[in-house]
């Protein structure tokens, strides 16, 4: 087992911490033991902003402390469970079950994609507990092959590392200034800013599965702004390997959140290809309608006749009933939102206008091949009883 380090710290008075398990943007995560009840756990460290003010500290601690919390409320077998939640020195820890295995983004890692069988029980137990989440209100927002447990003897699937969740409704893209998130596994809606919501995390569950059955995000490319271009403006192209699961993946990656297969949907039909070998066709008939672009920059329901014309106009042509394109599907606004996310996020060393060629028609230019799978980098912050390694966002 690989671990960073070693501590003799005892926090809040019982728990002392023992071995560093990861390493991540939102936290140390520790071996320790809860003196009082004589277990193993998992303490996640979260961290200190010293150029925060006091008031400001305090503030960021208290959201932290009620978001953890309201995690602490969810009770589901596929979700990690949240023992305490304690302050020692003015710092907030997490106190969470051990769980002893290794991630997803490790089995991936060391013993390539799983087949799609594999992939759809990952999905179903994932669902499970997003819709356990969702229900209480809770938002995970960074659903991604390393937040993803696999216990070790027994498969459990658990999802874990709420760290950056929140509660529905709070602000979702930026914290201080920062991306909050993995962009590869980010919904287009979160980032632009239009929305977040459940949908949001089905999306990445999507990216996820893609993930599973083929070793990388769709999404993945060697820069940031390749990934922004990809997520919000470049045609989605699911991996040959997702072929057996393709109208799931389809279904979640869809841009416009509202036309997005739902958590019920997606595992029924997981279900059923667990149980039959075939995924039924989605999304269903009627569920979300093909919508076409008529003149003015709107759009119809395709699958609907267009109205008779007004009584008493010779010669006048029947009008389509229309409605407003939604804001991601309208390829120019795509760009826009993808030009200004190149724009304000830090790092990013080329400029939006090489990144978002147009063709003409508003839409992206050619993509970067797709890179052959890469191993994740080490330093993970989940609470696994073995290294569990990370792609830094």
């Amino acid at each position: 087992m690989g671990t960073e380090g070693h501590s003799r710290r005892v926090i809040a008075g019982r728990y002392r911490l023992e071995e560093k398990l990861g390493r991540g943007g939102m936290g140390v995560v520790w071996r320790a033991t809860d003196r009082l009840l004589g277990r193993s756990v998992a303490v996640k460290e979260l961290p200190y902003d010293d150029t925060l003010s006091a008031a400001e500290a305090r503030r960021q601690r208290d959201r932290t402390l009620r978001e953890a919390r309201a995690v602490a409320q969810l009770s589901h077998p596929h979700i990690i469970v949240v023992h305490d939640v304690v302050e020692d020195d003015e710092r907030p820890y997490i106190v969470m079950e051990l769980v002893e295995g290794g991630t997803l983004a490790d089995r991936l890692a060391g013993q390539g994609p799983v087949d799609a069988a594999e992939a759809a029980r990952i999905g179903v137990d994932l669902l499970g507990a997003l819709r356990a989440a969702h229900a209480s209100g809770v938002l995970h927002r960074d659903l991604k092959p390393d937040n993803v447990l696999l216990e070790a003897g027994t498969d459990r699937v658990v999802l874990t590392d709420f760290g950056i969740a929140q509660v529905q409704g709070a602000p979702t893209l930026t914290e201080n200034g920062s991306f909050v998130g993995s962009p590869e596994y980010t919904a287009p809606e979160r980032m632009s800013g239009v929305r977040t919501g459940p949908e949001s995390d089905l999306w990445s569950l999507g990216a996820l599965l893609c993930a599973a059955l083929s070793g990388e995000s769709p999404f993945h490319r060697d820069s940031l702004g390749g990934v922004l271009h990809a997520v919000v403006v470049g045609d989605i192209r699911p991996p040959a390997e997702a072929g057996p699961l393709l109208p799931v993946v389809h279904g979640l990656l869809e841009r416009d959140p509202d036309r997005r297969l739902d958590a019920d949907r997606a595992e029924r039909m997981l279900r059923a290809f667990l149980t039959t070998g075939r995924t039924p066709a989605a999304p269903p008939p009627g569920y979300a309608p093909v919508l076409r672009v008529v003149p003015g920059g709107r759009s119809a329901d395709a699958t609907a006749p267009p109205p008779p014309a007004a009584a008493g106009a010779p010669g006048s042509e029947p009008r389509e009933e229309t409605r407003e394109e939604p804001f991601l599907r309208q390829p120019t606004r795509r760009v826009l939102v993808a030009a200004v996310l190149v724009a304000a996020m830090a790092g990013v060393g080329v400029s939006a206008a090489a990144l978002l060629r147009s063709d003409g028609d508003g839409e992206g230019g050619p993509l970067p091949t797709r890179s052959a799978p890469r191993t994740p980098a080490t330093g993970s912050a989940s609470p696994t009883g073995s290294h569990a390694p990370t792609a830094a966002p």
